[in-house]
């Protein structure tokens, strides 16, 4: 394993990963901690904050070009800014129910399946676990 891929790339992909690994960590505690408390608001906006730095990043790395520079990553990203408006909207006017499926649904989908993806051949992640 080394870090020298990911820290060799354009600084947007450094960012978007580092930004995410924190968002999996902070969001894996988020998941197994008591809902509700100062605690988790706090940490619960600092997740927000990352996953904010996560999908505005996205919109710099353009190493997979399918429509002009873009792809359909591209739209999880518009996707997952408009859940976490939601999911913060839904938290804000107590509807714990949908800010619970929101926020599941973003770490799951926007961190946990396609950072999979990452690891993929040919990918820096995969470089950075597996050597080139």
């Amino acid at each position: 394993m080394s870090l020298v891929p990911l820290l060799d790339a354009v600084p947007a992909i450094p960012l978007h990963a580092f930004a995410a690994m924190a968002a999996f960590v902070l969001g894996s505690i988020q998941l197994a901690a008591p809902k509700g408390t100062l605690p988790h608001r706090t940490l619960g906006w600092i997740w927000v904050i990352l996953m904010l730095v996560v999908a505005g990043s996205s919109f710099w790395i353009h190493q997979i070009q399918l429509v002009g520079p873009w792809s359909p990553i591209h739209l999880l990203s518009i996707f997952s800014l408009a859940m976490l408006a939601l999911g913060v909207t839904a938290a804000r006017s107590h509807d714990v129910r949908r800010h619970r499926f929101t926020m599941i649904g973003i770490f799951f989908g926007a961190l946990l399946i396609a950072g999979l993806f990452t690891f993929m051949p040919g990918r820096i992640m995969h470089a950075v676990v597996f050597g080139h």
